[in-house]
């Protein structure tokens, strides 16, 4: 027999704990499951164990909304991301959800029966509404570059990293220059004889301080949860600001970047040499270092994903927020399916995931799709999507039965 629920997450990290604690706070009276993979919560902050893993954003916007964080940095280690998540699964009561060494492996849609049947190595389950929180990393088969030749070193994939690895003295290179290299770039260099950072391609990269002071003024002075939300809502004002001025005035954005460099490294030579890429500033990420088209025709079926120029749970939370504003719509006029249809002609289609960062191109043609028009776009700014998704009028574009 199938096991049956009213809502299955699959996915137990940041946006798996946050869409089931949204939808139990819209609709107390579903049933809510969590099937994660692997048998422990947390996704990307359990998985990555390289020296050094960290936030690369401030965890003030990477945090829960409804959970302050009350730790002393705003840049945080992976081990105090762990906890922090765990103690809200705790806390909120959805570790007792979660279903662990569970991989879906297949899910198909009952038109007669108006329900999601799913299929996991662990037997079968049968939802009325489905979300897939599973993010976008491949975790048991990422790219390989495939490094070919002679070489009598030992080869170290970051998502693959052995418990017991000792650098200490020898010569490492680091393939790669984004957020996950220059986390470990400098963590590594603490003990290493000698560390080279090995790019195609230069990163801009941005200076940030590892605590942020208005926060900090900000805890003293009020109670945890407003002094939460009010350093939360400065900071992706503050990144949303320096996002739109990188789009609108990227050669003064791009010196001023370059000013940063010079004054870290103490040498312009350097600094246009390493740090100068070619492509457009946020056509890939910009990293911190410290101190088919969108679901349509898919019935009860919610994706939910984060931002790559903002901390991923923004986004994650407001749509999180939107699938619950629905099932509450759904509760409240006596609907059991919700069905997204798009228009005939809805213009010029991209992923969804619309950057040029290469394991984003690699996958391009595996994305959904979305177009620049609204209620179908994903357009990686937060202000624009805020106001189209937190006031998203639930009959456009959506039809229930």
């Amino acid at each position: 027999m199938a096991q049956t629920t009213d809502v299955l997450v699959v996915g137990a990290g940041i946006s798996g704990i946050n869409v089931a604690h949204r939808v139990r706070q819209a609709r107390p009276d579903l049933t809510v499951r969590i099937l994660e993979a692997r048998d422990a919560m947390a996704g990307t902050w359990d998985l990555f164990r390289y020296p050094g893993v960290r936030s690369d954003s401030d965890f003030f916007t990477l945090a829960f909304p409804f959970r302050p964080w009350r730790g002393a940095d705003s840049i945080v280690g992976g081990d105090r991301i762990r906890d922090y998540i765990a103690d809200t699964a705790r806390e909120t009561g959805i570790d007792r959800l979660i279903t662990y060494n569970t991989r879906v492996t297949a899910a198909n849609w009952s038109t007669a029966e108006s329900r999601w049947q799913v299929s996991t190595g662990n037997g079968e389950h049968s939802a009325r509404f489905l979300v897939f929180c599973a993010g976008y990393y491949d975790y048991d088969d990422p790219h390989d570059p495939e490094i070919k030749g002679e070489f009598g070193g030992q080869l170290v994939h970051p998502q693959f990293w052995p418990a017991g690895l000792d650098h200490r003295g020898r010569r490492v290179v680091v393939i790669g220059s984004g957020a996950t290299a220059v986390t470990i770039v400098p963590a590594m260099d603490r003990d290493a004889a000698h560390v080279t950072m090995l790019q195609r391609t230069p990163t801009y990269v941005l200076a940030q301080p590892r605590r942020d002071v208005v926060a900090d003024v900000l805890r003293r002075v009020l109670p945890a949860g407003p002094a939460h939300r009010a350093a939360r809502a400065k900071n992706i004002t503050m990144q949303w600001l320096l996002y739109r001025a990188c789009r609108r005035f990227p050669d003064r954005m791009r010196a001023l970047l370059r000013k940063g460099v010079v004054a870290g490294t103490g040498s312009e030579a350097v600094a246009d040499r390493d740090f100068a890429p070619p492509y457009a500033l946020w056509d890939q990420r910009l990293c911190i270092v410290p101190d088919g088209d969108l679901l349509s025709g898919l019935p009860n079926l919610g994706v939910c994903i984060g931002y790559i120029n903002l901390s991923w749970t923004v986004r994650s939370d407001m749509t999180a927020r939107l699938l619950a504003r629905i099932l509450r719509h759904m509760g409240e006029h006596g609907r059991t399916v919700v069905e997204p249809v798009a228009p005939a002609h809805l213009g010029e289609t991209f992923p969804f995931m619309d950057m040029q960062s290469g394991y984003l191109r690699r996958a391009a043609h595996l994305m959904p799709r979305a177009t620049a028009r609204y209620p179908w776009a994903i357009r990686q700014d937060v202000m624009a999507d805020a106001r189209a998704t937190n006031r998203a009028d639930l009959m456009n574009g959506l039809v229930y039965r």
